[in-house]
């Protein structure tokens, strides 16, 4: 194996992630505590590795912190919701039937342009539903225009930005275990 891969991945790998914007992550867990507090929920959507993403963490908040969360990965859902409204507005439908006005949504999407992602960002917008965004590619994405909180990484390398995102979310499960 050639070391100087290794080592200029985990530099640059090491950069994304120490580029998280402090102060935005601090309001990430005023808003997580209050989600808590407020006993109202997250939901996590993406597509691909971010959909994967988003089973995790929602998973690891409703285990580890005590957060509700949810995500709609159920293929029964997705299809049922997709052939009746398109895949293009699927999400928007999943959120109609399962959000409400106290909940958060997050959205993860490496491009910041998936058309169904970017439907769901604009109703959260419409029904001023909290939306925190991952995203990453360019900086001035759809999606990242339309989020409360936003966490962008500098990188149009799919591995950088999905595993900068699942760190930096999962830093935040780790740092509600240990702050209780």
């Amino acid at each position: 194996m050639n070391t100087n891969f290794t080592k200029k991945y985990l530099s640059e790998i090491s950069s994304k992630l120490n580029a998280v914007p402090r102060q935005d992550f601090a309001n990430f867990i005023k808003l997580l505590k209050d989600v808590k507090k407020k006993n109202s929920k997250i939901i996590f959507v993406g597509n691909g590795g971010s959909a994967a993403m988003a089973s995790h963490t929602s998973v690891d908040f409703t285990k580890a912190c005590k957060i509700r969360a949810v995500n709609f990965n159920e293929a029964d859902l997705i299809t049922c919701f997709s052939n009746d409204y398109g895949y293009e507005n699927w999400v928007v439908e999943a959120l109609k039937a399962y959000s409400k006005k106290a909940d958060t949504v997050v959205i993860i999407s490496s491009s910041g342009q998936s058309k169904n992602l970017l439907n769901a960002a604009k109703y959260c917008s419409k029904e001023k539903i909290k939306l925190v965004t991952f995203t990453g590619f360019k900086k001035n994405n759809p999606i990242k225009k339309l989020g409360n909180l936003n966490f962008w990484v500098n990188s149009s390398k799919y591995n950088m930005v999905e595993m900068t995102h699942h760190i930096w979310i999962l830093m935040a499960v780790d740092y509600l275990t240990i702050s209780k």
